[in-house]
C-alpha cells in the first residue's frame, strides 16, 4: 500500500563524499600543472654599462664590535664614528648590515636606527637564506 503523499528521503552522502574526493585531487594536482608561455625578448643596445651602485657593509660581532670595512667601533660609539663616516658615501648607497644571530634584536636596531639617521634610505639586513 502507497500513500502518495509521502515525501521521498534522498541520501545525498555518497555525493558529498564524491565531491570532496574531487576537491582533494584539484587541490594537490593544481600547484603541479605548471603554465609556460613562449616570451621572446627584445634586443637591447650592448653599448650601455650598467653601472654598478656603490655599495657599503657593516658587520657586528657577537662581542658587540661594529666593523665598516678596516674600521672597528664599540656598539655605544658606532653613532657618533658613523656620522664622521657617512661623508665618503652619497645618501643612495646600499648599506647592509650583517649581525651575528646571538646579538639582542635591540642591538641591531640601534645600529639600523643610527644608519637611517644618518641620511641613508637603502638599508638591509643579511641573512644565511
Amino acid at each position: 500500500m502507497n500513500d502518495w503523499n509521502d515525501t521521498p528521503e534522498l541520501n545525498i552522502t555518497p555525493l558529498v563524499d564524491i565531491m570532496l574526493v574531487l576537491l582533494a585531487i584539484l587541490m594537490v594536482t593544481t600547484p603541479a600543472m605548471v603554465y609556460q608561455e613562449k616570451i621572446v625578448l627584445p634586443d637591447g643596445s650592448k653599448s650601455s654599462v650598467v653601472r654598478k651602485l656603490p655599495k657599503l657593509e657593516i658587520r657586528i660581532t657577537k662581542d658587540r664590535k661594529v666593523h665598516i670595512k678596516k674600521d672597528t667601533f664599540k656598539l655605544g660609539e658606532f653613532p657618533d664614528n658613523f656620522t664622521m663616516i657617512k661623508n665618503k658615501y652619497s645618501a643612495n648607497t646600499q648599506v647592509y648590515i650583517k649581525a651575528d644571530e646571538s646579538l639582542r634584536y635591540k642591538d641591531v636596531m640601534y645600529v639600523l636606527k643610527s644608519v637611517k639617521e644618518a641620511g641613508f634610505t637603502k638599508v638591509s639586513l643579511e641573512t644565511n637564506g
